[in-house]
């Protein structure tokens, strides 16, 4: 038996999505890095003004007020160990020259920005230029974020794999149907497929009453061969003056206590005819008929089975 290769589908829309991820973080790497590396320069720049500011008092800078030169040999001799510790520390700054005279052993290809600051010390005026990095040259690809994208990319394939099976089960599982009964046109209906169907006043005004005791007392039962309760008596009678608010009739309030078993037998075949195509659905909503002995059986009740408010849905209430 030949052995079956199995073959993985790349997902374009995955692979982008992912490459966008990885130059979106090194873009951020990369303006971090600037940003923290101009910082470090500013503050390296401080850092060693003060120092040279510190050490000005040993210097010998030379003193215009008293006519003497400034020393080259101690002052290039002080910039060749300053700029070796500056190095030694990875600083991104090194001093190119202090009070005109400028050091002859360092390189500044790799510090091609120059700063200049002057500062006062025992009535001498000393000048130094300094020769730092530019952020630029600290731009560098980030590990960080590639690992970070990697760690990340699992997430598209699950939320892609999620989607597809959400959109799979929601193609599978048909929508439930749901009794939507409309006063406005006195017409009841499944909330799945167009089919409406028309009731008269009575087995509408009865039913929407029906339903609404059912919901409030699920454990009461509605026996046949007894008079219809006042509260639902009170509800069928509240559904039907919303019909006349409604301009549906002008009629005065029927009895609904008398011909019970056609008034249901009405009902029922409203049902019969809008849950044509959900049987098992439809069972929620049927007052049951009397098995064996009869409508007016004492074991019998026309209380619909257990059913909830977010079962139903009344327009025009």
């Amino acid at each position: 038996m030949r052995n079956k290769k199995v073959y993985f589908k790349s997902n374009p829309l995955i692979a982008v999505n992912v490459l966008a991820l990885i130059l979106a973080l090194q873009c951020v790497a990369i303006v971090a890095q600037y940003f923290s590396f101009q910082s470090s320069i500013h503050q390296a720049v401080d850092n060693v003004q003060r120092r040279i500011s510190l050490d000005s008092a040993f210097l010998d800078v030379g003193n215009k007020t008293l006519n003497t030169p400034v020393n080259q040999f101690a002052i290039q001799r002080y910039m060749n160990r300053l700029n070796g510790n500056l190095k030694q520390n990875d600083y991104p700054v090194i001093v190119k020259g202090i009070q005109g005279i400028e050091t002859s052993t360092e390189s500044f290809v790799h510090y091609p920005s120059e700063t200049f600051s002057r500062f006062v010390n025992a009535e001498q005026e000393i000048l130094v230029v300094l020769r730092s990095k530019t952020p630029f040259s600290a731009l560098t690809f980030s590990w960080t974020s590639l690992l970070a994208s990697l760690v990340i990319s699992p997430l598209f394939f699950i939320s892609n794999k999620t989607k597809k099976t959400q959109k799979a089960l929601e193609e599978e599982i048909p929508p439930s149907p749901k009794l939507i009964i409309n006063l406005q046109n006195k017409t009841i209906s499944n909330g799945v497929d167009d089919k409406v169907v028309t009731l008269q006043n009575k087995p509408l005004c009865f039913y929407t009453a029906l339903v609404k005791y059912c919901i409030e007392y699920s454990d009461t039962p509605l026996p046949p061969h007894k008079d219809v309760p006042p509260e639902l008596l009170a509800l069928a009678n509240k559904s039907f003056g919303r019909l006349i608010e409604l301009g549906h009739t002008k009629r005065k309030r029927p009895d609904f206590n008398a011909n019970l078993d056609k008034t249901l037998s009405e009902i029922r075949a409203a049902l019969d005819e809008l849950f044509l195509s959900y049987n098992e659905e439809k069972e929620k909503y049927y007052p049951p008929r009397a098995q064996g002995e009869g409508s007016r059986s004492k074991q019998h009740s026309y209380a619909l089975p257990p059913i909830k408010e977010e079962d139903i849905e009344i327009i025009g209430n």
